[in-house]
């Protein structure tokens, strides 16, 4: 590949939560809110939204049979907010601010699929799209450029050197980013480890499944007293074969302790 041609993203396929749209959804002028925006505060960056405002530069099938990187559905715990333990209140982190800006888009493409008064419409379109630029000037205050980096992690081109210096460079608030790269096939040891201290519970349940996270990293997980991370760690074929076998024997017990109630 010409060096030129290797800075160049492809162009980006967008899907709502990382799933493809159903058969019969068919996206508004939605998809172009986020571009827009981002054209008019950074006429510098190249990128492109859907009505998911999430940048992908290949489609999640291609991703798949490429980098074997697992179904991108989000899970349970990628939606557990982040509590703050002595005071209780929600952080607001990266994680929660794309997630109420997918909503909106949601009900933005919801709104111009109905029939409504042109002036009830156009304000109530005015009001979402104000809403909408406001949560992703709030996703690049946590992290300049955000979509653009969410699209450099998603596309199929990523080097296992960038992906380390993006979570060098990422904010501790930036967990969905972050989280990201804890399930990429080709995050490497020293970016796992990492990860493995990030209090997000849901990015160090990946470190701790990951092939490649090193020995380590695992058995400062398997310690891990906030979260029983310790049964993940006992499979992972990373894990040194003792503390392996400990773990195994402790789930065994626990299995049986079960079955005896």
């Amino acid at each position: 590949m010409h060096p030129a041609e290797s800075t160049r993203l492809p162009e980006a396929e967008l899907h709502i939560g990382h799933t493809p749209f159903a058969p019969n959804f068919t996206a508004s002028r939605a998809r172009n809110i986020i571009r827009s925006y981002h054209n008019g505060a950074f006429p510098a960056l190249r990128v492109a939204c859907d009505s998911n405002a999430v940048v992908i530069t290949r489609s999640l099938k291609e991703l798949g049979m490429g980098l074997g990187w697992s179904s991108q559905i989000m899970r349970r715990s990628d939606l557990v907010q982040h509590k703050e333990r002595e005071k209780g209140a929600s952080t607001r982190t990266s994680q929660i601010v794309f997630g109420e800006r997918q909503h909106l888009l949601r009900v933005l493409d919801s709104l111009e699929g109905t029939e409504l008064p042109i002036a009830r419409m156009q304000q109530e379109r005015r009001i979402l799209e104000e809403l909408i630029h406001a949560r992703t000037r709030d996703l690049n205050q946590i992290n300049t450029a955000w979509d653009e980096k969410i699209g450099l992690v998603l596309s199929s081109d990523a080097k296992p050197e960038m992906l380390e210096k993006l979570v060098k460079q990422a904010p501790e608030e930036d967990f969905y980013l972050l989280r990201l790269i804890s399930e990429h096939p080709r995050a490497n040891a020293k970016t796992l480890n990492k990860l493995a201290k990030h209090p997000y519970g849901a990015i160090r349940e990946n470190v701790a499944r990951h092939p490649n996270a090193d020995a380590n990293t695992l058995m400062w997980l398997s310690r891990d007293r906030s979260q029983p991370l310790w049964y993940l760690v006992a499979f992972n074929p990373n894990t040194p074969t003792p503390l392996q076998r400990r773990l195994r024997d402790r789930l065994k017990r626990l299995g049986e302790n079960q079955a005896s109630k």
